[in-house]
């Protein structure tokens, strides 16, 4: 006699608000989408650049509308989200070693958060901010 096996009931789409990790975990990557939209608006401005100065001062003027600068703005929030939350779980994912054990993960978290700082400044220098 053959019992039937135990199948748990998963919601198929609120699993992840059953945990907070989950949670975390989906909100990472619901901002890749806004960041694709961001990377398309790119290339949006690269095409109109190519096509000519009437086309480039449109897509300038489009850029400075209300909804585009608001898009800019939760663009920018989530791209530090996605940044963040990456830098912490780095560790898990490359672990150095170093001796006969690993390299702490704060240090590769501190890494992480001290080159980004860098690099930032690096380009606020060059944009002639500071």
């Amino acid at each position: 006699m053959s019992r039937k096996p135990y199948v748990r009931e998963v919601p198929k789409t609120t699993w992840y608000m059953r945990n907070g990790r989950y949670m975390r975990y989906m909100a990472r990557e619901v901002t890749c989408v806004f960041l694709a939209l961001y990377m398309a608006g790119l290339v949006i401005g690269l095409v109109r650049l190519m096509q000519g100065p009437e086309a480039w001062q449109s897509y300038l003027a489009g850029l400075s509308s209300p909804v585009a600068i608001l898009f800019h703005l939760i663009a920018f929030g989530f791209a530090c989200y996605h940044a963040t939350s990456w830098f912490n779980v780095t560790p898990k994912a490359m672990r150095i070693p170093q001796g006969d054990g690993f390299v702490p993960g704060k240090t590769i978290v501190g890494a992480h958060y001290g080159l980004w700082g860098a690099a930032s400044l690096v380009i606020i220098v060059l944009m002639g901010v500071l």
